[in-house]
């Protein structure tokens, strides 16, 4: 079998390396989406939570009003619409929470196959460089 020049083993130690980075520079862009997506998430959470506050206090506010008089009930069936959305809201936060720590978690899988992948091209170099060159 014939051995590869010392040139040939540089030039695909190179396109690799090439590669590693084109990876690299991949899992980061991923990386940096992920971390708005959860940016976004927990912005929606917080909106959300305080919809559902400001949709409790109104209920409360029109469970005393429906004591006085019997208009009040068609107030408290609009705050349970409100209080709905705002739990939909919230839904959707969560769900949106648990999508960005998926994508982390495979953004994370795929920074650990990188680096191991550039650690046996380490190896595979260094190994190259300490076999006596081929005459």
């Amino acid at each position: 079998m014939v051995q590869p020049s010392m040139e040939q083993r540089h030039a695909e130690a190179e396109r690799r390396r090439d590669a590693a980075e084109r990876e690299r520079q991949s899992v980061e862009m991923t990386r940096r989406r992920r971390e708005e997506q959860s940016v976004d998430a927990e912005s929606s959470r917080a909106r959300a939570e305080t919809a559902r506050v400001h949709a409790e206090d109104a209920r409360e506010g029109g469970e005393r009003s429906r004591q006085q008089s019997e208009s009040s009930r068609q107030d408290r069936e609009a705050l349970r619409e409100i209080t709905e959305d705002a739990r939909r809201a919230a839904e959707d936060a969560r769900h949106a929470t648990i999508g960005a720590v998926v994508a982390a978690a495979e953004a994370l899988n795929v920074s650990l196959a990188q680096m191991q992948f550039l650690e046996e091209a380490r190896q595979t170099l260094r190994a190259l460089q300490l076999k006596p060159q081929d005459s």
